[in-house]
């Protein structure tokens, strides 16, 4: 019997980086006032327990892909890469409406990335800082030289105007990374995790299956338990970002920026507390002006801390999503 041969593996490399961010967010501004009614609410109310002003929206006639499509259109051009330059695509989403085949595979097509790897990924509000952990992990192990993730949610599809628990703080965007090799590391370990436990307390309020056998059901919208979410989130993420610090050699105090998923202003203030930020860190507060976006929201906040120069090339950012499943990831990275 003769010797097996020997497979060959893909060459590795050292370290991976994100070299490019860039963000598209929904055309409309929607204001608190705009939507208070049928909540029986008010912007004061709004206001004091999110931090939410007003929150971005798609126009009818825009997709998930077409957000998807721009804002990785914007990554790209600001890579100085061509669609062709891409080897995998991954993208984060929960409102995509197709089953199959994976949007990531459309959308590789549209920016003339073809043949490049595509795949979905369904991680909800985390899914954006999965997406930097596995295109970290596809660039270093050789399988891939430059990585697409992009974040993109058109929440507005599954908004019940009259829902007091989540539909307020919802918008509409995307947000889109190349991830590249480096000499240096540029993307720290992700320190990620689930509790599908908690499951019920984000979620749709049916199956897709009830509105087939049953048509009165309704189309599914979203729904919370605020109270639980809430100390969940303010609670038990920042020792997951505080293990994402130490897992990558650094302490707070090292930390210049700040990007926490964009779910309540009052989150993130509680984590920026129980981590012991310094003040001089740069803390993320698009939720202001752009609400919710599930996992657009990380990109989003960093493209436009960026764009308004209170963030720079070069700085270290803590970054970390928390969400539906109940899922949640970080790391630190060096902000392209």
């Amino acid at each position: 019997m003769s010797a097996r041969k020997a497979l060959r593996q893909a060459e590795p490399v050292r370290h991976s980086r994100i070299v490019a961010i860039a963000g598209e967010r929904g055309a409309n501004v929607v204001t608190n006032d705009d939507i208070a009614g049928p909540i029986d609410s008010s912007d004061e109310w709004i206001r004091q327990r999110t931090g939410i002003v007003t929150r971005r929206r798609a126009d009818a006639g825009t997709d998930v892909l077409d957000l998807a499509e721009a804002a990785a259109r914007k990554a790209l051009d600001a890579a100085g890469l061509a669609g062709a330059d891409v080897d995998a695509v991954i993208l984060s989403t929960v409102t995509y409406f197709h089953q199959t085949p994976a949007g990531a595979a459309v959308l590789a097509d549209r920016i003339g990335a073809t043949p490049a790897a595509a795949y979905d990924i369904s991680a909800a509000c985390a899914g954006y800082a999965y997406g930097i952990g596995q295109a970290d992990a596809l660039v270093r192990a050789g399988a891939a030289r430059h990585v697409l993730v992009v974040g993109a949610e058109k929440m507005s599809d599954f908004v019940d105007p009259t829902d007091r628990s989540i539909s307020f703080l919802l918008g509409d965007g995307a947000g889109a990374a190349i991830v590249g090799p480096s000499d240096e590391p540029g993307i720290g370990p992700t320190v990620w995790g689930s509790d599908g436990a908690k499951a019920p307390a984000i979620r749709q309020t049916h199956a897709w299956s009830d509105l087939r056998d049953d048509p009165s059901a309704g189309w599914p919208t979203l729904r919370q338990d605020g109270q639980s979410v809430f100390k969940w989130a303010a609670f038990q993420m920042a020792p997951v970002a505080a293990k994402a610090m130490a897992e990558a050699g650094v302490e707070p105090g090292d930390i210049q920026v700040f990007v926490p998923h964009q779910a309540n202003m009052r989150i993130i203030d509680q984590m920026v507390k129980q981590l012991g930020l310094p003040e001089s860190v740069v803390v993320a507060r698009d939720i202001a002006d752009t609400g919710n976006t599930s996992a657009a929201s990380i990109p989003l906040a960093t493209e436009r801390l960026l764009a308004e120069g209170r963030a720079s090339s070069g700085d270290l950012a803590l970054q970390i999503g928390f969400g539906a499943g109940l899922v949640y990831a970080a790391q630190v990275v060096v902000l392209p």
